[in-house]
């Protein structure tokens, strides 16, 4: 009676960790207490940040969280030789971004979070200095796994642009249909709806009572 007790426990306990484990998104600190900051003095990075993300698994619905200050920028690009680069002058706008939160004044503190929303090879890199940063430590690449896919927050279409009224002249004319509109970048915090939670430990309880009796 005690071992099957115990086997139950067992079974239950990894049903939980299975389930915490694939409804959860992290957030990634970008160098870990380091930050996202070049030393001017050494002229290079502070840490080396291909060694930071080899050690890290990212996943879909994921965020990148970069602790840096003005003085660096954030590129996101999945381009290759865009990255190669270190910079931003053949890039294009399908498949290179640049973050900057807003802050245009130098040597301020800034948080970026950057969202994983393309499975594959992203890129990042600081372009400042006219990719000096870049050259010399401040990039890094990774792979993005499918994980448990995005979550709603980051997998919604954007409204439609706007279109302005017809005037007069051209009440008559035949309605505009606006279609293939892409999936918009989410930059707020990922949470997990609360009634998901309650029906997952609802399931785990109602099978963990079958398995006791």
């Amino acid at each position: 009676m005690s071992s099957n007790i115990n086997l139950n426990l067992t079974v239950i306990a990894l049903l939980i960790t299975t389930v915490a484990t694939a409804t959860a998104y992290t957030n990634h600190t970008v160098g870990g207490d380091a930050g996202w900051f070049f030393d001017s003095k050494t002229n290079k990075s502070v840490i080396n940040y291909s060694s930071w993300a080899a050690n890290q698994t990212f996943n879909l619905g994921d965020y990148l969280i970069f602790k840096t200050s003005t003085n660096q920028t954030v590129i996101q690009t999945y381009n290759e030789t865009t990255y190669q680069s270190c910079t931003m002058d053949d890039a294009l706008d399908t498949d290179t971004f640049q973050y900057n939160g807003g802050n245009t004044n130098f040597d301020e503190s800034l948080t970026i979070a950057v969202p994983l929303t393309i499975q594959g090879t992203n890129y990042y890199y600081s372009d400042a200095e006219d990719g000096a940063q870049c050259q010399r430590g401040m990039a890094f690449e990774i792979l993005v796994n499918h994980g448990t896919g995005l979550p709603p927050s980051l997998n919604q279409p954007p409204p439609p642009p706007y279109i302005e009224p017809p005037s007069a002249d051209t009440a008559q004319s035949p309605p505009v249909t606006i279609s293939g509109v892409s999936p918009s970048l989410n930059n707020g915090a990922v949470e997990l709806g609360a009634d998901a939670g309650v029906m997952l430990c609802s399931l785990l309880f109602t099978f963990a009572g079958a398995l006791m009796f």
